[in-house]
């Protein structure tokens, strides 16, 4: 009997160990106010290091900048939110129902009074950088265990120019069972992020760090599928893969929402790595079917659902998760962080 509490302890400890090495992100998107996001009290319980709100954190679609302030309001008060905000640190950007509109970009005429209702939500201080410059992008290192890991917030809404609408004269695949909305947009002067953000994005990767984590609101990963997606600006794109290989930013990875399910993609290309997107959406949103993407190599994850990004310098891996409502593993991949390199 001894010697069984003895093993009982030593399996404890290490176990215990083990997880003290790993440094764990949760995050998710598109959660509306109005619903009760019970999702959120399954994430506090297991204790991330950091919860990331990816976009769609409410559902304002407002220039009524009053309305839009009590819905953050309304979400303040939920009691999930305030059981996860206890257990972890939460950072945030957003996404365009939060942003003020449906797919909004540049033009909308609110988005300087929406940016400070969204930092004073979140408790960004008043000395910020984020509150002095335009959009509300931002960058976090953490130290873990002698591992450096960015986390990088870019902001897809406050410099986007707009997108062009799809009409019949443009030529799809046959794969398309749904009406697409958007087609892609070679036009030299369109842009995702705007100058201002590229320039404060190509500074970031050229600090040094071990993993690089992005979060970006739509998907960076996706085969073009017509709604809102990198792959509207291919030009947009292509120069993100063109600032990491300028850069030599290793282990650069995406996480972003946006679509209502969740899926794992991996974007080949003959610039860097791999890009790996994992995409977690929606907190209480759910959508009817997930369109096709060529770049998925998991999923999709049609139920509410929050992902899971874990990091162990022990193994040399990043462990991606999507964890549904009924706290099921739908997806879990673990990449060595040596195919994360040029």
């Amino acid at each position: 009997m001894i010697l069984y509490f003895r093993a009982l302890l030593i399996t404890l400890f290490i176990g215990f160990y083990a997880n003290s090495q790993e440094l764990r992100i949760a995050f998710g998107s598109c959660g509306h106010q109005d619903k009760p996001l019970s999702i959120l009290k399954d994430v506090a319980k297991t204790k991330p290091d950091y919860f990331i709100f990816l976009g769609d954190n409410i559902y304002g679609d407002t220039r009524d900048m009053k309305l839009l302030e009590s819905k953050y309001q309304q979400l303040g008060k939920n009691k999930n939110f305030k059981a996860l905000k206890k257990k972890t640190k939460i950072l945030a950007t957003w996404d365009d129902h939060d942003f003020g509109e449906n797919d909004a970009g540049k033009y909308y005429p609110k988005k300087q009074e929406s940016k400070e209702l969204f930092l004073d939500f979140f408790n960004e201080p008043k000395k910020s950088e984020r509150r002095k410059h335009e959009g509300i992008y931002t960058s976090y290192m953490i130290e873990h265990k002698k591992m450096l890991v960015q986390i990088i917030l870019l902001d897809c809404r406050t410099f986007r120019s707009d997108l062009k609408h799809y009409d019949s004269a443009y030529n799809v695949d046959s794969i398309f069972r749904h009406q697409l909305d958007y087609v892609p947009t070679f036009d030299e002067d369109s842009t995702l992020l705007g100058n201002e953000q590229w320039y404060w994005l190509t500074g970031e990767l050229r600090k040094k760090a071990d993993v690089r984590i992005i979060g970006s609101s739509t998907q960076f990963g996706i085969s073009f599928n017509g709604y809102e997606a990198w792959a509207n600006f291919p030009n947009e794109r292509e120069r993100m893969l063109d600032v990491i290989t300028k850069t030599r930013a290793n282990g650069v990875i995406f996480i972003s929402g946006d679509v209502h399910y969740g899926e794992l993609s991996k974007y080949f290309n003959e610039k860097t790595y791999p890009i790996f997107d994992l995409t977690s959406s929606g907190l209480t949103q759910t959508w009817n079917f997930a369109t096709p993407n060529s770049h998925r190599i998991s999923g999709p994850v049609m139920e509410n659902n929050y992902g899971v990004i874990t990091i162990n310098p022990k193994d040399q891996k990043v462990r991606m998760q999507i964890i549904n409502d009924n706290k099921y593993n739908k997806i879990d991949v673990k990449i060595p962080f040596n195919e994360l390199k040029f």
